[in-house]
């Protein structure tokens, strides 16, 4: 279904297949020239082997199904380096970060290199503390490698994409609800934009994607993000599922901070 389109080859011949035109016309909102050479960087370390098609395509960043050196489904994020639309998207999230204080807002690049490092350590906290994300694996400036959460190349299926009984719905939401407050009390994260977008289904599990924006419980928003993430789900799945015997958003609230206060 996908054509390849990079094969790494430690020679002069890899780079130049890098800056192929046929290549360069497929990737080129997202290969600067900068990016073209940190992707042959992560391919010469033997990270990545192959880098096949476009998974997803979004404003802020694309998505492409890869190999690694042992031939395992890689998912490799590269975040767009010259749109001012991922500064707007991204700015609530950003004030308040230490780690955001010192870079000026007009400084795309940089933003985004940092945001790409903070989602890699995002992951790997949360992936540490038992919540179900795809697996880190390396970053480098704005280019994020991480385990592929599919097959054969085909993302799996997003929670709004799929038709639940009511006995599955019950599940995934005490599943969900149970790595919100694993995220805050163990991983000290909130995932600050959770919803039926960024929860994926596969292999009867539940898996959490997209955790850029995800801040640490001592960020001034942090309660506020939580209580979104909170709404957000639990109104999916009475609206959109038709869920009635489901808590409310404060009873789920005093659930996640109470278990933190036993602690």
């Amino acid at each position: 279904m996908f054509e390849e389109f990079v094969e790494f080859k430690p020679s002069k011949r890899s780079l130049r297949k890098l800056k192929d035109k046929d290549l360069y016309e497929t990737v080129e909102e997202v290969f600067d020239s900068t990016t073209l050479l940190t992707l042959y960087d992560i391919m010469k370390k033997g990270i990545i082997k192959k880098v096949y098609g476009v998974i997803s395509a979004g404003k802020e960043a694309r998505v492409y199904w890869g190999k690694g050196r042992n031939n395992e489904d890689l998912a490799i994020k590269i975040y767009l380096t010259s749109t001012a639309e991922f500064r707007r998207s991204i700015i609530k999230y950003i004030v308040g970060d230490p780690r955001f204080e010192n870079i000026p807002l007009g400084n795309i690049r940089k933003i985004i290199y940092l945001w790409t490092r903070k989602e890699y350590r995002n992951l790997k906290r949360l992936y540490e503390a038992g919540v179900r994300v795809p697996k880190p694996i390396y970053f480098a400036k704005n280019i994020l490698v991480m385990e592929f959460i599919g097959k054969e190349g085909i993302r799996a299926p997003l929670l709004r994409e799929v038709d639940l009984s009511e006995e599955e719905a019950y599940k995934i939401l005490n599943t969900i609800l149970e790595y919100i407050k694993v995220m805050y009390n163990k991983a000290r994260l909130v995932h600050a934009d959770l919803s039926e977008y960024n929860i994926m289904l596969h292999n009867d599990e539940v898996v959490i994607i997209d955790v850029g924006q995800a801040v640490d419980i001592s960020h001034p928003n942090a309660l506020e993000f939580l209580k979104h993430d909170v709404e957000t789900i639990l109104r999916y799945f009475r609206t959109k599922i038709g869920l009635e015997d489901i808590p409310s958003t404060e009873e789920v609230l005093e659930m996640i901070l109470k278990w933190r206060n036993k602690k």
